[in-house]
């Protein structure tokens, strides 16, 4: 169900009106009605609100509009997701209330806090569960705006990660992004997210036992059974391309599988996983030909392929043509540089 909750727009229609837009006549044609909008009990198709979103800045010609919309909305958008969240004992337990939950909030929208090769630091990724999804670097940027908000309300508001990582070029000067998140951005990146220091998450929060435990059992009540194998694999899948062990043994060994098993538990789903591979590859190339500037020798590598010329056949059974040819029929335009 690619669904978000109505407070995922709120105060849109009173910042696309101070850009001296039309915000009943965008969401009329994302068709979402007006009176959803801020409210927590109302969903939204998500395509609809990536409409909606994208929309605005092209119609204002607001080119930072997912950022300036995320300075006006906070943790209290997620609704009992956030108040568990804030009632944790730690940052940690926080962001596992997140990894766990976001689902009641929206099932398209996850978010994991992954180990890094330095084990004093930590990458926090946020990801769109959607198939197919059109460009959609404002809702992204709105979505690491409001993270960056709520990670200030948990430890402090003087609080910055260390890097903020965008999978799009930038969209305003380079300074732009380090003014707003108070950290180096990083580009074309391989997901969304945040690179923390470790130690910050084992902050302590204002604990709130039983107001914490009052709100998990709701929400044990109401949110949505996690991802399936389908995207558990996809998701290793993702993380894996770029090293060149996206393999079936490789990936098997994840779930503490055998490589038959999976393949079996796969097949149950009327998938295998080569086609999810694929489609991984497939998913990544259009997002990086669409919104980055990355070369084709870069664009390879992260797809894990061995040569260019194989990025080009994959491309043309994929789209019809070639990357370059891709490219500049779906580039974004605007995409501003540093």
């Amino acid at each position: 169900m690619s669904v978000v909750r109505g407070t995922s727009l709120s105060n849109y229609p009173s910042l696309v009106a101070e850009l001296g837009g039309d915000p009943a006549s965008l969401l009329r044609a994302a068709g979402i009605r007006v009176s959803d909008i801020g409210n927590y009990d109302a969903f939204i198709p998500y395509r609809a609100a990536i409409q909606a979103i994208e929309s605005a800045a092209q119609a204002t010609a607001t080119l930072d509009f997912g950022r300036r919309l995320a300075q006006r909305q906070g943790i209290e958008i997620l609704g009992p997701v956030g108040v568990a969240a804030r009632t944790a004992a730690t940052v940690a337990d926080a962001l596992r209330i997140f990894g766990t939950y976001m689902a009641a909030y929206s099932p398209v929208i996850a978010i994991r806090v992954a180990p890094l090769s330095d084990p004093q630091r930590s990458f926090l990724t946020i990801e769109f569960l959607l198939d197919n999804p059109p460009p959609h670097p404002q809702t992204t940027e709105l979505s690491l705006g409001v993270s960056h908000r709520v990670f200030r309300l948990l430890m402090g508001a003087d609080y910055v990660p260390l890097k903020v990582h965008l999978p799009h070029d930038p969209l305003t000067p380079r300074a732009d992004y380090l003014r707003y998140f108070g950290c180096t951005p990083e580009f074309a990146s391989r997901a969304a997210g945040f690179t923390v220091r470790t130690a910050d998450l084992g902050r302590p929060l204002r604990r709130d036992d039983v107001a914490h435990r009052a709100v998990v059992e709701y929400l044990n009540g109401i949110t949505p059974q996690g991802a399936g194998i389908v995207e558990s694999v996809r998701t290793i899948v993702r993380q894996l391309l770029p090293t060149g062990a996206a393999t079936l043994d490789v990936v098997a060994d994840q779930f503490n599988l055998h490589p038959k098993t999976l393949q079996r538990r796969l097949t149950e789903e009327d998938t295998t996983f080569a086609a999810l591979v694929d489609q991984v590859r497939k998913d990544a190339a259009e997002r990086y030909l669409r919104s980055t500037g990355i070369s084709l020798t870069h664009l390879a590598r992260e797809l894990g392929y061995a040569e260019q010329s194989v990025l080009t056949r994959s491309c043309k059974r994929w789209f019809g043509t070639g990357p370059a040819a891709y490219r500049s029929r779906t580039r974004m335009p605007a995409l501003a540089r540093a």
